[in-house]
Order: structure tokens, then sequence, then C-alpha cells
């Protein structure tokens, strides 16, 4: 391991699915494109001891300043991606590092009196039209293979061409059917030569037209009652089918567009944007939002798509493309689609993808995005040092006397001001102690602040007094914190600093972290202390915090769906399996006070008469 390399990615948090990695300089610049069909076992052969490596490869470590990597569904798709970039971002340590082979791309004679399709790596050779290029041999090879069943276009070079020419033989190629053979005239030169056109024409656009066209001539032979005519058309378009099944990394056509995947929980969510421009992927970029509030995917998706392109009409480098392509279609769609065609100065389509190349691009995206949501989250729980770090960096900034060991953190939860509950989380040494956890349900508040004031004073009377701390228990309700945290800002503070007063206990500190800005609050204090970003001491408040608000929100979804199951099993022929069908079938509470009776007697078990009680319980007011 080299103590050089202080970007270096644990070991962790490198997948070990195929993939494509780039090494980027200071500057931002790619030096490096590399394959992988294992990223982690690929990546940590570079963050070996530096005097192990090779003088070329530890050149380009060492002028690296960060590496990336990319997650693809199989090592054919990290071949692909890989020759893209290395062909878009020319890297010096590519050009240095492989060998001097080209790629191999599948060109057409139609300059010639009887065109050939052929492949090769010289794409300097004029009269010819060129397709590809491919990453590898294999490829092109098995794609030419079979068109020729389709197109049974001259394939042969034009020795063997003119030897069968002159002794009036045709070869095995014509024999099977993938030559039509206009060595001995079976063909003549115009046919072939419109033959060869309707194979260069398939290959140039890559669209269903052809196979349309196949499909029609086949429905016309059988309905005609030529039925080998039709068989063989059949497995024509069965061919051309297999061509057009690309891969997700490269699209059939020249499209243009951006691909946004999106993977979130209660707290943050992860996007990745794919960049398809020419119909290759571009570029691809990542980042993490918090969410403020609970929002659902399509609220997700036009606040992602404002803020990408807000960003793009101050000067950024994205541009608008002609299509945007989603997971959920965005709330306000039409209005959504107007401000971006002002923006761009031409139309714009927000579009989901719903089968074919642009949905498995979709979701090779959002397995990216779901492994950089999980590695935020990880990344949440640094080593010992961060930690300490991060302990005597909230001292400092609290001005405490001594390091805060263990902390305690405070979060009300409620929907529409129903089902209060609270939850207390503990950390100590930076670390989640989960067993400590406690929740609270609260009957009766005015307000968040209330909750707050009665949830500290359950809390806090079960505090011992400070000289008996050393007797102690460390795993019982009674052990004393370091620090109190609430969620919230000063009217919260305030009421954990009555809470404090209230019971007798003067020498706690008390802070309250905003969910909006991230500012700190702390008691009596007219503005909040503002934590530089990035820093370990945020970074383990905000993990706090957000821990505190999923075991609140955990509870009270739990403790809604505990209330409309104890009013289901109160209905007569309702037992436990029938309600735990029901509420599986629906997915929430809310969904199934909004179902009708029809959908109530989908449920299996559930006759007509049953549901209309079932309604009739969850909406009186309805019945």
């Amino acid at each position: 391991m080299s103590d050089e390399l202080s970007f270096r990615p644990k070991t962790s948090e490198i997948p070990t699915e195929p993939g494509v990695y780039r090494w980027f300089d200071k500057t931002g610049r790619v030096l490096y494109v590399g394959k992988a069909k294992n990223l982690r076992a690929r990546l940590s052969s570079y963050f070996a001891p530096l005097d192990s490596l090779h003088e070329r490869t530890r050149r380009m470590v060492t002028n690296s300043a960060d590496v990336q990597w990319t997650i693809v569904k199989s090592e054919y798709e990290a071949l692909q991606l890989e020759f893209q970039w290395i062909k878009e971002f020319s890297p010096p340590f590519n050009v240095r590092f492989k060998d001097d082979k080209s790629y191999p791309y599948l060109a057409i004679s139609t300059a010639e009196a009887v065109p050939r399709a052929f492949i090769t790596r010289n794409r300097e050779l004029s009269g010819l039209k060129y397709f590809g290029p491919y990453t590898n041999a294999w490829a092109i090879r098995e794609t030419l293979d079979t068109l020729l069943k389709v197109y049974p276009i001259r394939s042969c070079s034009s020795g063997v061409f003119n030897r069968a020419k002159s002794a009036n033989r045709a070869c095995l190629l014509a024999d099977i059917g993938k030559c039509s053979a206009p060595c001995v005239e079976r063909i003549d030169k115009d046919s072939h030569k419109k033959l060869a056109n309707e194979f260069a024409d398939f290959m140039g656009g890559g669209d269903t037209k052809h196979i349309e066209s196949l499909r029609s001539r086949m429905q016309t032979a059988s309905d005609e009652q030529h039925y080998e005519r039709a068989a063989k058309l059949r497995d024509n378009i069965e061919a051309l089918e297999t061509v057009l099944e690309k891969s997700t990394v490269v699209f059939n056509d020249q499209t243009d567009a951006d691909l946004f995947a999106i993977a979130d929980d209660e707290l943050a969510a992860a996007v990745q944007l794919f960049i398809v421009r020419g119909g290759r992927i571009r570029g691809v970029r990542g980042w993490v939002v918090d969410k403020e509030l609970e929002r659902d995917l399509p609220e997700l998706v036009e606040y992602v798509i404002q803020n990408v392109y807000t960003a793009s009409k101050r000067g950024a480098d994205s541009e608008i493309p002609k299509e945007i392509i989603v997971q959920a279609t965005p709330l306000d769609l039409g209005a959504l689609q107007r401000w971006l065609t002002e923006l761009r100065g031409a139309k714009v389509d927000i579009r989901v993808a719903q089968r074919g190349d642009k949905r498995a691009l979709q979701e090779t995206a959002m397995k990216n995005a779901q492994h950089a949501l999980a590695l935020y989250k990880s990344r949440r729980s640094t080593d010992f040092t961060a930690r300490a770090d991060a302990l005597a960096g909230i001292q400092k900034a609290l001005n405490l006397d001594d390091a805060p060991l263990r902390i305690e953190c405070f979060d009300v939860s409620h929907l529409a001001g129903t089902d209060v509950v609270a939850s207390m989380v503990v950390f100590e040494d930076g670390l989640a102690k989960k067993d400590q956890y406690r929740r609270f349900s609260i009957s009766e508040t005015t307000d968040d602040t209330d909750s707050i004031y009665q949830v500290l004073m359950r809390r806090l009377k079960y505090l011992k007094a400070p000289e008996t701390d050393a007797e102690a228990d460390p795993t019982k309700f009674s052990y004393r914190p370091n620090l109190l945290i609430v969620d919230g800002g000063q009217p919260q503070v305030s009421a954990a600093i009555r809470a404090l007063a209230d019971s007798g206990i003067s020498d706690l500190a008390v802070c309250g972290i905003a969910k909006r800005l991230e500012e700190i609050w702390l008691p009596g204090e007219s503005f909040p202390v503002i934590l530089p970003r990035a820093t370990d001491e945020l970074f383990l408040l905000q993990r706090i915090r957000d821990e505190a608000h999923r075991f609140a929100i955990t509870y009270q979804r739990a403790k809604r769906s505990s209330a409309i199951g104890s009013t289901l099993s109160e209905i007569d022929g309702l037992g436990d399996k029938r309600v735990a069908a029901l509420l599986k079938h629906f997915g929430s509470a809310k969904r199934l006070r909004l179902a009708t009776v029809e959908e109530i007697s989908e449920v299996a078990g559930i006759g007509k008469a049953l549901a209309q009680q079932i309604a009739s319980v969850l909406n009186p007011t309805d019945s």
C-alpha cells in the first residue's frame, strides 16, 4: 500500500462488478482509461507499494489526483465504453501503454463495380463506406456473418473473385447462401449493387424499417401460401433483429440525450447523469443531494432537472440536448418542457424509457446510482482517526470543555400533526450504539417545541447525579451524555434548555442542527455556527441527525401501519392473515384508505361484501 496516494478509495468502496475506470490529474484531465471484469481487483493492483509498480504505471499513478469508475453490465460493454472514452479523451497514458493496433471497421467497397463487404483496420482507404469502429474483431465478424444471410453480397478478396470468375465456378459461400455469386453471374451487377446498398443502408440507419418491410413481405408470402419464401423471410427477420440487439453503452442511432437515474432513501438521493451524444456515452456525472423534505420520485426528477439546467443557463458546460430520459414523469411535465425548450432554443422532450437500448442504459445508470448512494452512506462512518478529528472539531466549534464522547440526538416526526413520535439515537466515540436507541410516543402536544420539551423531560429524569456517574452502567438509559442535539433551530434549542432547567440539570451542552443550511444553533445565540463544508465534524453531526430522523420516521410509519392494522382486525371476517395480505397488496395505509371497493376485492380472500365493509370502516364519510 502506498501512503503517498491520499485520494485512494477504501477497498470496500470499490465495486466488484465489471466497469470502466478513469484516472485524473489535478486539473481534471483524463490521464488513463481502463476496463476491468472486476473493478475492485483491477484498481487494487494500482495501489500496491510504489516501488513495486512498473516505472510507467508508477508515473501515471503519482501524477494522478483522483480515480473514478462507472459500472456496466458485462465485460463486453466495458470494452466498448473503454474504446469510446479513449477516442473521446485521448488519454496520454493510454497512447503510451497500448499497442499500436487499430480498431476494426466493417467496410463496403461502394466504388467497385461489384461491391464487397469486409473487415479492415485501415481507416484511410478510399472508395469505402465504413461502419464502426468495433472494440474487437469477433463482434464484427459475427455481425457480418449474420448479415450475409440476409444480404448475400460478395465478401471475398479480388484474387478469389477473379479466380472464380475465370473458372466459372462459385465458392462455398455461394453454396451455403452467404453470397449471391456475382462472379458466375447468378445475379447481375445492378441487382448486386442494389443489395450492397441495402446492406449499407441497414448498417448506417440501424433502425427497424428493413425489418418491417421484410415482415410485410413475409405476411404476403404466407397469405399467398408461399410458405418456403415466408420461412426464408422469417429467418432474415430474426437475423436482423439479432444484429440490432446492441449493447447498452452504444445506441443504434445518433441519439443525443441526457439520461438520469436516481437512487434514494428517506434522507438522501444519489443522481447519475449519462451524457449521450451521437449514440455514444460522452460523459458520466454523479452527485448526492440531501432531501430537505420527503419527496417522491417525480418530485425528485423535477428538482434535479431544474438544478442541472439552471446551472447550464448560467454558462456551465452542460448543454441541453433534445431528449431527456428519466425514471418517472415529472409532475409539471408540460411547463418543464416549455422552460427547457426556451433555454435550448429548440424543442426538448422529457420521456421515460420503456424498452430497448435506452431502458437498458437506464438500468445501468441506476446500478451506478445505487452504488453511489451506498458509498455515500458508508463514508459517513469513517476510521478512528477521522472520528477523533471530528469529535475534536465539534469540541472546538461548540466551545466545549471536553470532546463529546457520548452524543444523544432527538428528533420529532408526525403526519400533519397526528401520530406524533420522537426518537433518541446514541453515538459513542463517533459510532452508533443502536442497542441504546429509544423511541417515544407523544399522545398530546401543541407543536414540535412542546414535543421536544416532553421527550427531554422523560429522558432527563433517568440521569443520575454527576457524583454517581462513576457507578453508572454505560449500557443503561441513565448513562450521562456529553452533548444533547435536537433536530431544529433556536426554538427547539430553547425548548431543550427549558427542559434541562426544569429537570435541575445545568451541566449538559446542547445544540440544534437545522436541515436546510446545516446551521448549528447554540443556546442564547442570535446567529448560528457555520461549519466548513466537507469537514469531519459537520459530516458526523449530519450523520447523527440523519440517523435520528430515520429512526423517528421508521417508528412513525410503523405506528400508522399498526393503527390501521388494529382497526382492520376489529372487522368481522378479517383475521391476521387477511390484514397482512391487505397491507402487503396496497403497500401503505394511505393507499388502502384511498382504494375503491373493487380494488379491495381484488385481494385474495376478500369478497365484495367484505370489501364494502372494509371501505366503510376506513372511510366512514364516504359510505
